[in-house]
């Protein structure tokens, strides 16, 4: 059973979700975010992750990894923190996205800030996972194959990484093998519906 006890004013959430086929650079239809290497699950996953009625939590950041299409891996990160001009919408959220991804990706380790609390950089999950260990993140993998969310020792910063549509890859199973399964049942549910639940789980703590 996962325990977690909170140090400080609250509980900082962290997320990371793979998206293997989400093109990284390139046009994206707004009309056909599924077809666009199922990017409607990336951008479902920001709005579980940030937006709550009349509001944007400030608790929690999410960091998109764009591994599709030919160019090198991209990595978006929506910062709930200092996050504004984004509507809880897909469409808006999408927006967002694309018109990063018209953009030169920057080098691996430098966030470049594109609007108000939208950052982003090149890079895959193990640069996400390397630096959330140096900043001390209790990193925990969300998987059917795990333990059940409860309550755990102390702690400030909390990340969960979730994957796309698609299983984890093995390579990434590898990356991710060194830290903690947690599970929210025998069912595979979608990615935002995984993020909704664990942030009702932590509120509740």
């Amino acid at each position: 059973m996962m325990q977690i006890l909170i140090l400080g004013d609250y509980l900082q959430r962290f997320y990371a979700i793979i998206g293997h086929r989400a093109p990284s650079s390139g046009k994206l239809n707004l009309n056909d975010l599924s077809g666009s290497g199922r990017m409607d699950v990336l951008v479902r996953a920001i709005n579980s992750t940030l937006f709550i009625s009349h509001g944007i939590r400030n608790d929690s950041k999410i960091t998109l990894h764009l591994q599709g299409g030919e160019g090198p891996n991209r990595r978006i990160l929506f910062d709930g923190t200092t996050l504004a001009g984004v509507r809880p919408d897909e469409r808006s959220i999408a927006g967002q996205i694309k018109a990063i991804m018209r953009l030169p990706i920057p080098p691996v380790g430098h966030f470049q800030e594109v609007t108000q609390g939208i950052f982003h950089s090149g890079g895959d999950i193990s640069d996400t996972i390397n630096s959330w260990n140096k900043e001390k993140i209790e990193i925990n993998v969300l998987d059917t194959d795990g333990t059940n969310i409860s309550k755990k020792d102390i702690v400030e910063k909390i990340g969960f990484v979730l994957s796309d549509d698609l299983p984890f890859t093995d390579e990434e199973k590898d990356i991710l093998k060194p830290y903690q399964k947690i599970s929210l049942g025998e069912k595979w549910l979608q990615g935002h519906s995984c993020i909704a639940i664990s942030q009702y789980e932590l509120d509740k703590i």
